[in-house]
């Protein structure tokens, strides 16, 4: 298990029966998020003998697994998520692969599994999208997002470290998330659920955190929002993070402040792009503990001007409310000035509309 193995090579096996054009042009007009997925997928194999091999790339279609596979009994299972964006000239790229790849090993190194070298991780993904470039689609915040994802798939029952994990990507076009327009979202503090804990998962993009995070979310949408944002596990007291987005807090004097990484927050990759992003704009910005009473307090004596988070598939989106068992806060009805510039900043480079001077992009095709 180590991120020194040699890169992997790719066989390529290509779909008789691909999508019709027809079919195709009718998904990529209303593409919507995670619902049609493009002809082919990556797959490859590790054991402990010989390491990662079979890598190629194949048909999209179901996996046969046995109903001992580890993974459906113990939970050994990573994931990561970005995007393929179409250029005006036709050109395909993605942002910043590189930085997926390493949070993927680490994702891995924490739930004992084996660690995937990042260039063989980058090549997958170009591979996937160069032969299914035709699924990429053009116009407006549309994509193709892109999933890549290993687990345990030794059929074993026991605890321990499985000897045989598939690792695979698909990848699916995605609408834009706001489709009529950037709207503020509603927001449910949970005091009855933990997303993580110190020493626990909550750095690695494991699918147990998302599992974990549905009764909160099924809690918030039985209470009108539209997304939950959990405390520390230890006094209840320490914003964290919503449940698939890292939060930021915009202050009077235009600084910008976001929850520090303890452990238990998800290094997001958009997360630490909003910080270079911020700090080009000319903010100040500070990572430190943030509490709910500061946000609270902070709202409403106007110290705390805008409130938004960000994920992949969301980019930024802004918080208006923030409801709670016996009362709310109210964060405006439109996005706040702070909030615009850094989406735009940050789709701009995304898309190809501003100049990349991070050297985030990598090009495809």
């Amino acid at each position: 298990m180590t991120a020194t193995a040699p890169a992997l090579e790719f066989s390529t096996t290509f779909s008789s029966s691909p999508v019709p054009a027809e079919r195709r042009a009718e998904i990529l007009a209303n593409p919507g998020f995670g619902t049609s997925f493009t002809d082919h997928m990556i797959m490859a194999t590790w054991t402990p003998d010989a390491g990662w091999h079979d890598a190629g790339l194949r048909p999209y279609g179901p996996l046969s697994l046995d109903p001992a596979t580890a993974t459906l009994h113990y939970a050994q299972s990573i994931f990561e998520g970005l995007k393929a964006y179409r250029h005006e000239d036709g050109s395909i790229w993605t942002f910043r692969p590189d930085a997926n790849g390493t949070r993927f090993q680490r994702s891995a190194a924490r739930m004992a599994l084996p660690e995937l070298p990042v260039e063989s991780f980058v090549e997958s993904l170009d591979l996937l999208v160069r032969t299914d470039s035709e699924w990429v689609p053009s116009g407006g915040e549309t994509s193709l997002y892109l999933r890549p994802f290993m687990f345990a798939s030794e059929v074993f029952l026991g605890v321990r470290p499985a000897k045989h994990v598939t690792y695979s990507v698909i990848a699916s076009p995605a609408g834009a998330y706001f489709a009529s327009g950037v709207k503020p979202v509603s927001i449910w503090l949970s005091s009855e659920y933990t997303r993580a804990a110190p020493g626990g998962t909550g750095a690695a993009k494991c699918a147990g955190n998302y599992a974990a995070s549905l009764v909160a979310q099924q809690e918030a949408l039985v209470n009108g929002c539209d997304q939950v944002c959990f405390l520390d596990a230890q006094e209840r007291k320490w914003v964290e993070e919503l449940g698939g987005m890292n939060l930021y807090f915009v202050r009077a004097d235009g600084s910008i402040t976001t929850p520090s990484l303890t452990g238990t927050i998800l290094e997001g990759i958009t997360r630490d792009s909003i910080l270079t992003l911020a700090a080009d704009l000319q903010h100040k910005v500070e990572e430190r503990a943030v509490s709910i009473d500061e946000w609270r307090e902070g709202v409403a004596s106007g110290e705390i001007t805008e409130v938004f988070a960000c994920g992949t598939a969301a980019v930024v989106t802004p918080l208006g409310r923030l409801a709670w068992n016996g009362g709310e806060l109210r964060m405006g009805d439109e996005p706040g000035p702070v909030t615009q510039e850094i989406r735009t900043a940050l789709l701009d480079i995304q898309y190809g509309r501003a100049q990349d001077r991070h050297g985030w992009m990598h090009r495809i095709m």
